[in-house]
């Protein structure tokens, strides 16, 4: 099993941002994910996938664009939507799977 399927396969929900270093809106998504970690504490993980870096990753879950943010639980994917959301929204997604 390979570190990716370890990190996604708990039963807390883990939020995987998909994004690229060249890409404006992923960089407004850092303070807005960071928000959420400090409202969502241990009820949740984020993680952080280079789409440039993870190409078969990206591919491997219909990543198109970036950001891309999707939510695992229990090693499956529960939502996915591409684009810039609020730390609001976010937390409204993850909490269906808390």
């Amino acid at each position: 099993m390979n570190n990716f399927e370890q990190l996604i396969s708990g039963d807390k929900p883990v939020l995987v941002d998909f994004y690229a270093t060249w890409c404006g809106p992923c960089k407004m998504m850092h303070p807005i994910l960071e928000e959420l970690k400090q409202s969502m504490g241990d009820k949740l993980t984020i993680i952080k996938i280079d789409v440039d870096e993870a190409q078969e990753l990206a591919a491997q879950f219909g990543v198109r664009a970036v950001p891309t943010l999707a939510i695992f639980k229990q090693g499956n994917l529960v939502w996915k939507e591409a684009g810039v959301h609020s730390a609001h929204q976010l937390q409204l997604a993850v909490e269906q799977f808390l």
